[in-house]
């Protein structure tokens, strides 16, 4: 390593990315972000950044020297305590990572997807039926995209309608706890304990139904593929990273369709676009804009050293839009190929229910295009802020029926 460089190197930025102004509209600052360069310092939390595609996608990529196992967070397990047990797909490396991780991908296979194909679709075109009998105005947040995945994710993995109600607000406090000690921390602080204890409750081996996701986690446990210490947190590591992000991707790709009317003019014409749809979406949105990782050793990035052992703030939704990498990239467009965004992370951390997430997309997408022929917004828009998901509070379209 050329011993010459320094951290004074670096360009500096006094911006903070979990302020109001960022949350709210962040396409700003990551454009200044990419443009000061491959690595920048930011200055408020004292931890680098990447805002360029191929910093970060070559950063997921090296898990080696851009360690997950200390925290995906601002804050750093190495010092501190983490305010829950680590996720053992999230916050864990290999070894550790392997096993949970490659049991997962055994439960979620495109096969075993697959058998719920038909079960969605009905579920999909009953929701959407019932929303259209209520009129052509809607909220594509509220009636749609936050209910679509709480009314078929949880059924799969085996979880009592009961604890449910609880799976949105924890998602949103885990995902806002991986920023800095901020408001919005601040707002789910007096419910942490209540959510923990109501989602580690339903991970339990006996509250599960003996079908789903879940009981197969279990039954790994039994297999000694795992142990039964990591089921339930496997468990909830589905239930966490599973709700959320899928409810803003569905979000996402609404918001997209409902402002590019010629995209969905392609899609009415050919549903198969649906998944490139939402992965288009994804890119374009990133419902998850950040993620941090953890310098193992001295590593040189874009001529500039990180010092081991410091953070780096990896922002996805920048690199998801860096014309270094894709043609107009602000531009919702379904002749791109969006394979190679880092929406749902990239390597062997890389999100293992993308899956799950396409299927809820294509069937919703697909459900809603055979009987709407417009969709536009129809009132003021409310995004939701979040110190790691880009989500929406509010989307009032209106569609005409096909």
């Amino acid at each position: 390593m050329n011993s010459t460089l320094s951290t004074l190197d670096l360009p500096v930025s006094d911006a903070d990315p979990f302020s109001y102004e960022v949350l709210e509209d962040p396409l700003p600052f990551q454009a200044d972000l990419r443009d000061a360069g491959p690595v920048v310092f930011l200055n408020k939390y004292q931890v680098y950044a990447m805002g360029r595609y191929q910093e970060v996608q070559s950063a997921l990529i090296d898990w080696q020297t851009f360690q997950s196992a200390a925290g995906v967070g601002l804050s750093n397990f190495r010092y501190e305590k983490p305010w829950r047990p680590p996720s053992l797909l999230l916050e864990a490396d290999p070894p550790h990572h392997d096993a949970p991780r490659s049991v997962l991908t055994k439960i979620l296979g495109p096969r075993e997807i697959g058998r719920l194909a038909e079960s969605w679709a009905e579920d999909a075109a009953q929701l959407v039926d019932e929303l259209l009998a209520k009129g052509e105005q809607f909220d594509a947040v509220k009636d749609l995209a936050a209910v679509f995945p709480l009314r078929v994710f949880p059924d799969a993995v085996g979880i009592p309608k009961a604890g449910r109600k609880d799976l949105l607000p924890y998602g949103d406090h885990v995902f806002n706890a991986f920023g800095p000690p901020n408001e919005l921390v601040a707002k789910g602080a007096s419910r942490v304990g209540e959510l923990s204890a109501s989602i580690a409750a339903n991970c339990a081996r006996h509250v599960l139904t003996s079908d789903g996701f879940g009981a197969r986690i279990w039954a790994a446990a039994d297999k000694g593929d795992i142990t039964e210490a990591q089921a339930p947190l496997i468990v909830r590591s589905l239930l966490t990273a599973g709700v959320d992000t899928t409810v803003n991707g569905l979000a996402a790709v609404l918001y997209a369709f409902a402002t590019n009317p010629r995209q969905w003019d392609r899609l009415r014409q050919n549903p198969s676009l649906a998944r490139i749809a939402f992965d288009e979406a994804v890119r374009l949105e990133s419902p998850v804009q950040t993620f941090f990782r953890t310098a193992t050793r001295d590593i040189e990035v874009g001529g500039s050293l990180i010092p081991e052992g410091r953070k780096i703030l990896m922002f996805l939704g920048s690199a998801n839009r860096d014309p270094r990498r894709w043609e107009q990239p602000d531009a919702f467009d379904l002749d791109r190929d969006p394979s190679g965004h880092v929406g749902f992370g990239f390597g062997i951390h890389q999100c293992v229910g993308q899956h799950i997430a396409r299927l809820e997309a294509a069937t919703v997408l697909t459900a809603l295009a055979d009987r709407v022929s417009s969709i536009k917004v129809s009132g003021p828009t409310q995004r939701h802020h979040n110190n790691t998901l880009r989500s929406w509070e509010s989307l009032p379209v209106e569609v005409k029926l096909a």
